[in-house]
């Protein structure tokens, strides 16, 4: 009990960290959200009178006290690009991006176990070396690049799918899929990469443990002692690499959803650093930041369940 309360209170002081680094950086950039809104022609007096509605006419503490009050209670406040609650705004946005995250998380780990362990099986081969190579290869190439290359060859001369043509899950669900499937796989490449590598490392290690000398003595075979004991330890510290690889998924999700044309969370981040629209950019980064600690807390969470010896000390 007492490692998921220094957990979860690990978790909201991130959170509020966050939130206080994101509202001063915001609010100390140069630059006046009310000019932005009225133009360069607008009056002192009319100026005057949108910092009041806006509250930019308090402190900085008063300011990050009553949004942070209002982000509690729900009320993130009105997009000042837009006009329309933040709120209505990101979960409008948040099933895109949800189901790129999703699916680009499926992908990383079924794909990443099975080449980590064949990549292990065959460590100093001719195909183990042309495995590592490959990924290098994915790794060194940045989620975007991948994804102009992916517009490029099945969208431009395969004609798999029209670039820039999103189709919405209410619209074809076939459609959403096929399109979707494209972005998810240069968001999980890199990640496939570094997943399988870091997987083939943790079993080269166990490959010499006392453990697995001692159950190939007793006469299993090793595919037996790789499945049933190797490959349950080496899977330990991948669950905490999980829980990190989830940051770049949503880091990399905000540029491919520009290169896509993806109606999603990262197109409106975007814009809204663009527009200088600091009630939706604040929002938007707490959100983010709250959705990668949650997935590093329910990580440390299924690695005190797979691993019952894992304790905080007191």
């Amino acid at each position: 009990m007492k490692f998921y309360l220094k957990k979860l209170l690990t978790l909201l002081l991130t959170l509020l960290l966050v939130s206080v680094m994101a509202f001063a950086a915001f609010n100390l950039i140069p630059g006046d959200p009310a000019q932005l809104i009225l133009g360069t022609q607008a009056t002192p007096e009319a100026l005057a009178e949108l910092h009041q509605k806006l509250g930019l006419d308090k402190s900085m503490p008063e300011r990050y006290a009553g949004w942070l009050l209002g982000l509690l209670h729900g009320n993130m406040g009105t997009s000042l690009q837009y006009s329309r609650p933040v709120s209505e705004l990101i979960g409008s946005r948040l099933p895109v991006t949800a189901a790129l995250a999703l699916m680009a998380l499926l992908l990383i780990f079924t794909v990443s176990v099975p080449v980590g362990v064949f990549s292990a099986q065959k460590r100093g081969s001719t195909v183990g070396r042309l495995l590592d190579s490959v990924t290098m290869l994915n790794i060194s190439m940045p989620g975007f690049f991948l994804g102009i290359l992916f517009l490029w060859i099945f969208g431009l001369v395969l004609h798999f799918f029209s670039p820039g043509g999103y189709v919405g899950w209410q619209e074809s669900p076939a459609g959403f899929l096929r399109y979707m499937i494209f972005p998810a796989l240069a968001v999980a490449l890199p990640n496939i990469a570094v997943a399988s590598k870091f997987l083939r490392s943790a079993l080269v290690e166990e490959s010499g443990a006392d453990y697995v000398r001692t159950a190939v003595s007793k006469g299993l075979s090793k595919h037996i002692v790789l499945y049933r004991h190797m490959l349950k330890n080496a899977l330990i510290p991948f669950l905490t690499l999980s829980g990190m690889m989830v940051a770049e998924i949503f880091s990399g999700s905000i540029l491919i959803e520009q290169v896509f044309g993806i109606p999603g969370v990262g197109r409106l981040l975007i814009s809204s650093i663009l527009s200088r629209d600091f009630p939706l950019l604040e929002s938007l980064v707490v959100y983010l930041a709250f959705l990668v600690v949650l997935a590093n807390f329910a990580a440390d969470l299924l690695l005190q369940a797979a691993d019952p010896r894992i304790r905080v000390k007191p």
